[in-house]
């Protein structure tokens, strides 16, 4: 393990075409303090978790004293946000610090976010709350621990300085970590540009440090949007299967690599609701659960369309190749959201009728406005189809529906205990439900108490572990908890 001062960064984002970014250095937040670190982040890069108790560390993680080998800027983008497309956003409150290269050849980012003002801050003040870095931080670690694809966080920073949004709050920064930060908004900007030689720039850097094994393709730019379809449709399938709705699924919160980025204003289901929306500002609906999968295919198009410069030099014949290419995330989306729920349901072969016994089940749930995750960790357990109909009001719906899936399991021919392991192994009994992070938040702000934030990342990095001492934490929502509000502020 290293110490701060042996990190190797290297900053290759920068030597992007000046376009692509502007330098900034960090602003220190007033009286900084640690309040919390990822050690399993900090393994990422080789950091010894020893480091994060010096002064060095806090100066450093909070802008006040960066390393000689930083390069701080902050990136450009553009995107489609509520499906119109904003010409230049960029990070307002992000400043990538750079990028550091572990022993295993691994170069990960690191973005400091809430650092301060930056060209792109649109008149904002480029802080972060400490309500949205809670959220953030415990969001990130608790989707890694669920095996959904994700940025990461390796500490929390807590200060005086105050923050007004709706009303004053504390300000506070997360450092955030991913292996790249690029979205498809990076490319939508140089697109609408017109600025196709770095367009071609950007895709090239993409392709040599991301992705490879794709530099020595027939078409390499088109092959990199293709690898954008499949990794989108895996990750959306994803978020459907747990339960997970972002909440603000614009182009420039897209991740290239497929990762989930940008928490903000997102809500894991508790009573099953296909169109809820857990995002306040969102008053049309256009990014509730169940309009994810569409929104996914939307957001490649403004991806597609950008790289049809670099895809082939006829502009017809990249438009039809781009078609063609999106006209495969339908399948690849159903193919993966079908083999997550037969997972989910503990069955190992694909049959027909395994599609019609998943949405009926959904559908007396949502009737019943059954708790999604309650409902798939119970039929996880060795007793679980004997106790499920506990769980619905409609006994005579549930009790049907157990019928059909008791005949559907004699086709699997599997031992039950054999099946309840494994379904406890992809069925979570912890999720970041908004009330607990909430509770986190109310300790934190209110009390300067952070204690909840470390049971809750010590719980949610293994979500799937029974841990019976933490049963309070698996249990339905209060009824406070439907007072819960979330915006894009959030």
């Amino acid at each position: 393990m290293k110490s701060l001062q042996q990190l190797r960064f290297e900053n290759h984002y920068a030597s992007l075409p000046e376009i692509c970014l502007s330098g900034h250095s960090p602003q220190p937040l007033e009286n900084a303090r640690l309040v919390h670190f990822n050690a399993d982040a900090a393994a990422l890069i080789d950091l010894d978790p020893g480091q994060a108790n010096t002064p060095e560390f806090l100066d450093f993680v909070s802008g006040k004293q960066l390393l000689p080998d930083c390069q701080p800027l902050a990136m450009c983008y553009a995107g489609h946000q509520f499906g119109q497309y904003v010409p230049r956003l960029g990070d307002g409150r992000a400043i990538l610090l750079g990028q550091v290269r572990n022993d295993d050849g691994q170069s990960w980012d690191l973005q400091l976010k809430g650092g301060g003002k930056t060209l792109y801050s649109r008149g904002g003040d480029g802080r972060a709350v400490l309500r949205s870095t809670i959220r953030e931080y415990l969001c990130s670690e608790a989707m890694h621990g669920l095996g959904i694809p994700t940025t990461r966080a390796l500490c929390l920073i807590d200060s005086d300085e105050e923050v007004y949004r709706e009303q004053i709050e504390t300000g506070a920064m997360l450092v955030r970590m991913a292996p790249t930060h690029i979205r498809f908004g990076s490319f939508e900007y140089l697109y609408y540009e017109e600025r196709h030689d770095d367009l071609r720039a950007l895709a090239d850097y993409t392709l040599k440090h991301y992705f490879p094994d794709l530099v020595e393709s027939d078409n390499p730019f088109l092959a990199l949007l293709e690898t954008a379809i499949a990794s989108t449709a895996n990750l959306i399938a994803q978020w459907q299967a747990v339960g997970f709705a972002h909440g603000v699924m614009n182009s420039d919160n897209m991740s290239m690599l497929g990762l989930t980025l940008d928490y903000g204003p997102f809500g894991f289901l508790d009573a099953y609701d296909p169109g809820f929306i857990c995002n306040h500002s969102d008053h049309s609906g256009r990014y509730a659960f169940d309009q994810q999968p569409h929104i996914g295919l939307f957001n490649l198009s403004c991806l597609a369309q950008a790289l049809l410069p670099l895809i082939d030099t006829q502009a017809e014949t990249s438009a039809a190749l781009a078609r063609e290419a999106l006209d495969r995330y339908q399948a690849l989306y159903i193919d993966a959201y079908a083999e997550r729920m037969r997972e989910k349901l503990g069955l190992q072969t694909a049959r027909p009728e395994d599609k019609e016994l998943c949405e009926t089940l959904l559908g007396v749930m949502a009737s019943c406005r059954a708790d999604y995750t309650r409902v798939f960790r119970q039929l996880s357990e060795p007793n679980g189809l004997e106790t499920l109909r506990d769980l619905f009001t409609d006994r005579d719906a549930i009790d049907t529906w157990l019928r059909h899936y008791r005949a559907r399991l004699e086709h699997e021919k599997c031992v039950p205990e054999a099946r309840s392991q494994r379904m406890k192994q992809v069925n979570p009994k912890y999720i970041l439900r908004n009330y607990l992070a909430e509770n986190a938040i109310r300790k934190a702000r209110d009390e300067q108490d952070f204690s909840e934030i470390g049971r809750l990342m010590t719980l949610l990095k293994n979500p799937f572990d029974d841990n019976p001492e933490f049963d309070h934490y698996a249990a339905e929502p209060p009824d406070w908890a439907q007072g819960i509000s979330v915006s894009c502020s959030s």
